[in-house]
């Protein structure tokens, strides 16, 4: 995942099960075909920080959105997307990407982030993530916290265990969408065709949407990190001499 993004869509492209090479990460055990992982895969790459290789690689990722199984709802939604990025100056790109994902607590690309913000409940709910990790032998980039969406969507590529961890953040994933849809980013898009792959948002679950949404992200406990690591804005995978200038 952390190899260069032009790599990692061509991994997509060319092998069906979605598994790519990765620098930051040792090498993942081959998953089982399943429908959503090419979206999943994709999705963990186009939301990762906008670097030369992703427009350098986008004729091969609109080429993985198209073919791509699952419902057409989802490829529409990747399609828009695509579109953005080809239409839009790369430099403009990565400034909205800073200020999208930096700077707005909404809009954290961290799924525990929007209940929990920087509490201690956030720490339990890492749990979850790190256990599931271990579990299916997957080994998590050690520079970015357990919940960082672009992993776990890369780990749903992989295993049935990564569907299941994903499904069961599908409000999570709905918060996002929505923070995304309210800052007018076009990354909104990327959420959508995520959610598409998804079951749909049960009563629980948006009961639990509504609730966090009107309350917005719990502000910071004495003593507690901030909701991203101290290298967040390099961005998980992100090679400087690579940058779209």
């Amino acid at each position: 995942m952390s190899a260069s993004t032009s790599a990692a869509a061509s991994a997509v492209a060319s092998d069906a099960t979605g598994a790519a090479a990765s620098a930051a990460l040792p090498p993942q055990p081959m998953p089982m075909r399943s429908q959503g992982c090419d979206g999943f895969k994709l999705a963990s790459v186009l939301l990762q920080y906008p670097t030369a290789a992703l427009f350098a690689g986008l004729d091969e990722l609109d080429a993985v959105a198209a073919s791509a199984g699952g419902p057409r709802a989802a490829r529409e939604a990747f399609a828009r997307f695509l579109a953005w990025l080809r239409a839009t100056d790369p430099a403009e790109v990565a400034q909205h990407y800073v200020r999208t994902f930096d700077l707005r607590r909404r809009c954290a690309l961290y799924l525990t982030y929007f209940r929990y913000g920087d509490t201690r409940k956030r720490g339990m709910a890492m749990v979850e993530f790190k256990t599931a990790y271990r579990a299916a032998g997957f080994t998590p980039s050690e520079a970015e916290l357990p919940d960082y969406l672009p992993m776990v969507l890369e780990f749903a590529a992989l295993t049935e265990r990564g569907r299941k961890l994903l499904h069961g953040h599908r409000a999570d994933v709905e918060l996002l969408r929505r923070g995304l849809e309210k800052a007018q980013s076009p990354y909104a898009d990327v959420l959508a065709a995520v959610g598409a792959h998804l079951p749909k948002l049960s009563r629980r679950e948006l009961a639990l949407v509504v609730k966090a949404w009107e309350s917005g992200p719990p502000r910071e406990e004495v003593g507690l990190e901030p909701f991203a690591p101290p290298g967040y804005l390099t961005g998980y995978g992100r090679d400087r001499s690579t940058e779209a200038s």
